[in-house]
C-alpha cells in the first residue's frame, strides 16, 4: 500500500459515523438509507461519507436492481493494522524497559 493510500484510509477512519458505517457493513451489504438509518444526519451527508470510505478503497459499490450497495472491502484496513504492528514492537520494548526500572526501583527500596 503507498503512503498516499494509507494516508486516505487513516483520514477516512478518523471520522466517527465513517467507522460506524464501517461496523455495520461488517454485517453485510446496505443501501444508503439502511446506514444512514442510526445517524441524525442527511442521506446526502451519508453519501459523501461513503465517497470517502470508497475514495480509501474500503467499500466498494454497486447496484442490485435500482438499490445502491455498499460493500466493505477489508484488505486496506489489513493493511493499516500491519503498518500499525509495526510499532507494537516499539512500544513492547518501552513497556519491558519501564518494567525493569519499576522492578529496580521496588528491589532498592526494599533492601
Amino acid at each position: 500500500m503507498s503512503g498516499d493510500q494509507l494516508s486516505a484510509v487513516f483520514s477516512a477512519l478518523a471520522d466517527p459515523t465513517r467507522r460506524a458505517i464501517l461496523a455495520r457493513l461488517t454485517e453485510g451489504e446496505a443501501t444508503v438509507a439502511e446506514l444512514a438509518a442510526p445517524f441524525r444526519v442527511s442521506q446526502p451527508a451519508i453519501s459523501r461519507h461513503l465517497k470517502v470510505l470508497e475514495q480509501a478503497g474500503l467499500i466498494s459499490r454497486h447496484r442490485r436492481a435500482t438499490a445502491r450497495l455498499s460493500r466493505l472491502e477489508a484488505e486496506p484496513l489489513r493493511a493499516a493494522t500491519t503498518w500499525l504492528a509495526g510499532y507494537q514492537e516499539f512500544w513492547d520494548e518501552r513497556f519491558d524497559r519501564l518494567d525493569a526500572l519499576l522492578t529496580s526501583l521496588q528491589d532498592e527500596h526494599s533492601d
